[in-house]
C-alpha cells in the first residue's frame, strides 16, 4: 500500500471516529421533589438553571410535569457528545453562580427527595423534526417507553418508521421525538418517544381510533414484532411555561 492510500484510509477512519464521538446525545432526566417543593424547583429552572445550562453548552429541549405524579419534573436536554455532556455537567456543578442559586433556593429545606434519574439517548432515524404550533392549557404530551422482546427492537423500529408514526398523525397524535437509550442493557431493546395530544379526551379518542384502524392491525400482524417484553409505560405530561417544546 502506498503512502497516499494509507494516509487516505487513516484520514477516513479518523473522520468516522470523530463523527461517532461528536454525535448529538440527548438526556432524559426525572426529578422527584420533596412534598410541596415542585414550585421551588420550577422557579429555579425558570429563573436560573436553564440559562446556566446554556452557558455550559447544554441545550434545553423540553420540560414537563406529569399530570398524575405529584412533585415530579421530567425534561430532555441535548449535548454535542457524551464527552461534552460530562464536561458540561462538571462545569455546571462547579459554577459559583449555580452554587449560589442551589444554596439560596434550599434555605427552607432540600428541594429534591432523591438523586435525579438520567437516561442518555440518541435519536432514531425516523425521529420527527419538531416545530411548535398553537398551544393552549388543554395540550397534553405523552412519554412512552417500550421494551421489545429479545432481538425484536429492529422490527419495532421498522414498524414505527414505515407505519406507526404516519398512523399517529392520521389519528391526531403529533410526533415529537423518538430515541433509543445509548447504554446497555436498555440500548438493546428500549424505544422512548414523546407524542402530543390536543387534550386528555383527544388522547383517549386517538388511541381508540388508532387501535381500531385496519391499517394498524395489518401492519402490526405483518411486522414480526410480536408481543412486547412488557406493556408500554405511559406518562401524560403538561409542558412547563419555560419549556422550549410546547
Amino acid at each position: 500500500m502506498n503512502r497516499i492510500a494509507a494516509t487516505l484510509i487513516v484520514s477516513i477512519g479518523l473522520s468516522m471516529l470523530t463523527t461517532i464521538v461528536t454525535a448529538d446525545v440527548y438526556e432524559l432526566r426525572t426529578y422527584t421533589t420533596n412534598a410541596g417543593k415542585l414550585d421551588n424547583l420550577n422557579a429555579r429552572f425558570r429563573d436560573h438553571t436553564v440559562a446556566l445550562f446554556e452557558k455550559h453548552g447544554i441545550q434545553s429541549i423540553g420540560y414537563w410535569v406529569p399530570v398524575a405524579k405529584e412533585n415530579t419534573l421530567v425534561y430532555v436536554i441535548k449535548h454535542k457528545s457524551r464527552d461534552t455532556a460530562k464536561a458540561s455537567w462538571q462545569a455546571f456543578i462547579a459554577d459559583p453562580a449555580w452554587k449560589k442559586v442551589a444554596r439560596e433556593s434550599q434555605l427552607d429545606g432540600n428541594i429534591l427527595a432523591k438523586a435525579p434519574e438520567s437516561v442518555y439517548m440518541e435519536t432514531t432515524d425516523y425521529s420527527a423534526t419538531w416545530k411548535n404550533g398553537s398551544a393552549d392549557d388543554d395540550d397534553l404530551f405523552e412519554l412512552r417507553i417500550y421494551k421489545a422482546a429479545e432481538g425484536k427492537l429492529g422490527k419495532l423500529d421498522a414498524r414505527f418508521r414505515d407505519h406507526t408514526i404516519r398512523l399517529f398523525e392520521k389519528h391526531g397524535m403529533r410526533n415529537v421525538a423518538y430515541w433509543h437509550p445509548t447504554d446497555e442493557p436498555n440500548s438493546k431493546d428500549h424505544l422512548i418517544y414523546i407524542i402530543k395530544h390536543e387534550s386528555r379526551a383527544a388522547a383517549k379518542a386517538s388511541w381508540q381510533a388508532f387501535g381500531a384502524d385496519p391499517d394498524w392491525k395489518k401492519a402490526a400482524a405483518a411486522s414480526g414484532v410480536g408481543r412486547l417484553a412488557k406493556p408500554p409505560a405511559s406518562t401524560y405530561m403538561k409542558a412547563t411555561d419555560y419549556s422550549a417544546i410546547k
